[in-house]
């Protein structure tokens, strides 16, 4: 059955969640939030909203069960490269951070071969494995699913590679940046494969819109 409606994923919390719902305001479409807070429709155009966690939507989208997504970088990166990828449209300019190694305050750090032994804690594993490898380091990844600056105060790790927007949660534990691995901000992006003939000029017509947003 051919759907008459494009599939746009966005992320249903966190801080990339409401600017993107600005940004189809912006960009001239009427967000109508509906009795379902997972599925969002827009009045003035066929697109249905799926409001999803922000690591499930390059897996969505690059299997065609959404036809395009809003996503960070970061997490966009963090995909196993192994794996079918969505394509990368355009950059967004909001939701800018940047992954980083980060210290204790008193510790010296002279360069990414600093890290070779280190057990670093990190939620971006792939991401983190790419910048050793690039580098010649040995290190020991050790991987976490959400408060990594604890690691070193729990003696989980000596160092962590995390996302940093102010620094703020590095500082309150007692951490410095001392190098970024990756710069990122929210992107669109797009399913691998063509969309159907009904779908691609709504598509076309999406992005064109988006795009006039990004660059005013």
């Amino acid at each position: 059955m051919t759907r008459e409606r494009l599939r746009l994923a966005l992320q249903k919390s966190g801080r990339l969640a409401d600017a993107s719902l600005d940004l189809l305001r912006s960009a001239g479409l009427s967000v109508n939030k509906g009795a379902n807070d997972l599925l969002y429709r827009i009045d003035n155009a066929p697109i249905d909203v799926l409001r999803v966690r922000d690591d499930d939507i390059p897996t969505l989208v690059a299997d065609g069960v959404a036809d395009l997504g809003v996503v960070g970088l970061n997490v966009l990166e963090e995909r196993d490269s192994a794996a079918r990828a969505p394509e990368e449209i355009m950059r967004l300019g909001f939701g800018r951070c940047a992954l980083k190694i980060a210290t204790p305050d008193k510790a010296a750090y002279e360069g990414p071969y600093a890290l070779d032994g280190v057990r670093i804690a990190t939620s971006y594993p792939h991401i983190l494995s790419r910048f050793l490898d690039a580098h010649g380091v040995k290190a020991e990844i050790v991987h976490m699913h959400g408060a990594v600056e604890v690691a070193p105060r729990l003696g989980l790790a000596q160092v962590v590679c995390d996302l940093v927007s102010t620094g703020a949660t590095l500082e309150a534990n007692g951490l410095k940046p001392v190098q970024t691995v990756m710069e990122s901000e929210a992107v669109l992006i797009r399913a691998p494969r063509p969309l159907p003939a009904a779908l691609a000029p709504v598509a076309e017509r999406f992005v064109e819109r988006v795009r006039g947003v990004t660059a005013s």
